[in-house]
C-alpha cells in the first residue's frame, strides 16, 4: 500500500510534465531514473529536451540524524549509559518522517532472556527472499556481511530523525549501502537464515541513543501499523524484562528485578537466604519447579 502511494506520486509529477509539454507541443518519449540519484528522474522530449523530476526525497536535516554517528562498530552511543538518559522522553514518530511496515506477521519471539541471551528485538518468521522494507525515512549508518555481524547475520541498520535507529538482521542479501538514504517503505534487504538463526526470519530492533527498548511497543506487527503517533519513551523501557503488554507499574517492578546467575554450589535455598526472600517467591518469579536443578551460568531473578 505504501509502496503503491509512492507510485502514485510518481505517475502524478509524470502528468504534470506531460501537462506542461502539452502546453508547449513537446511530447516525452521515455522517464528515466539517474544513475547516482535515485529520487530524481529524467523526462526526454521528442524535441531532444529534456527535464528533471523530483520523485520524493526525504527530506530531514544532517543535524537531526548525526550525533555520534559510527560506522565501525555495528552499536553507537557506546560510551552513554541508560543513566545518562531522561527518566521520559517524548519522540513523534511522524512529524520528521513517514512510516511504512517492515514486515507483517506473527511475533515468534519477543524483546526477552532467551537461553541465558538477552533477545533485544522482535523475530517474524518468513519465506527467504521476502523483501524488508524500511521502517521510516533515513539514513544507512551500517551495512554488515555475517562474517562481520556476529549473530545478526547480514545486517542493516537505518539512523531516523525521529530519534531512532532500527537493526534489520538474518538478511540473505542487502539491497542498500552505508550512507543512502531511505523512503520508509523501501527495501532495505531480504529476508533469509544468516547469523545465529534457528529458521528464516527477521529480527528487528529498535534502539534510541543505542539503547534498546521492545519494538512492540511502537509497531503492531501483525497489522503492520504504528500503535501511535507519539511515543513516550521511559527510562525503564530499556531493561530487558520491560516489555509492551505490562502496566508502567510492572514494567518499572521488573526493572528493578535482582539478578543472581548461578555458580557452583548455589541452592535455592541458600540464594532465598542471601537475598532475604523465600524459595517459593523465587520459583515463582522464574516460573520454575523447587525441584529444579540449577545450572551453572543460569540466571535467576532472586527478587
Amino acid at each position: 500500500m505504501y509502496i503503491n502511494k509512492h507510485l502514485q506520486i510518481f505517475i502524478l509529477l509524470i502528468f504534470s510534465v506531460v501537462a506542461t509539454a502539452q502546453e508547449t507541443k513537446k511530447c516525452p518519449v521515455d522517464t528515466l531514473i539517474t544513475k547516482d540519484d535515485k529520487y530524481t528522474g529524467v523526462v526526454l522530449f521528442s524535441d531532444s529536451t529534456w527535464t528533471l523530476v523530483d520523485l520524493g526525497r526525504p527530506q530531514f536535516d544532517d543535524d537531526d540524524i548525526s550525533e555520534d554517528w559510527e560506522t565501525e562498530k555495528i552499536h553507537a552511543f557506546r560510551e552513554l549509559t541508560i543513566a545518562d538518559l531522561p527518566e521520559v522522553d517524548t519522540l513523534h514518530l511522524l512529524n520528521k518522517c513517514a512510516y511504512a511496515a517492515p514486515i507483517k506477521g506473527h511475533v515468534r519471539s519477543g524483546f526477552m532472556f532467551r537461553r541465558r541471551r538477552p533477545h533485544y528485538g522482535t523475530d517474524i518468521p518468513l519465506i527467504v527472499g521476502t523483501p524488508i522494507y524500511s521502517a521510516f525515512d533515513g539514513k544507512v549508518r551500517v551495512v554488515r556481511k555475517t562474517r562481520n555481524a556476529g549473530g545478526y547475520g547480514n545486517l542493516v541498520v537505518v539512523r531516523h530523525p525521529n530519534g531512532l535507529e532500527t537493526y534489520y538482521g538474518h538478511l540473505s542479501s542487502h539491497a542498500v549501502k552505508e550512507g543512502d538514504i531511505v523512503k520508509a517503505g523501501e527495501v532495505i534487504g531480504y529476508g533469509g537464515n544468516t547469523g545465529r538463526s534457528t529458521g528464516p526470519h527477521l529480527h528487528f530492533e529498535a534502539r534510541y541513543k543505542g539503547k534498546p527498548f521492545d519494538p512492540q511497543r511502537i509497531i503492531d506487527f501483525e497489522a503492520g501499523q504504528l500503535r501511535d503517533s507519539v511515543f513516550v519513551l521511559k527510562r525503564h523501557y530499556f531493561n530487558i524484562y520491560s516489555h509492551y503488554g505490562q502496566t508502567d507499574e510492572e514494567s518499572l517492578k521488573a526493572s528493578e528485578r535482582q539478578i543472581h546467575t548461578v555458580r557452583s554450589g548455589d541452592t535455592l535455598g541458600g540464594l532465598a537466604r542471601k537475598y532475604h526472600t523465600t524459595v517459593s517467591n523465587i520459583c515463582k518469579l522464574n516460573k520454575m519447579s523447587s525441584k529444579k536443578t540449577l545450572r551453572i551460568g543460569q540466571r535467576l531473578i532472586v527478587r
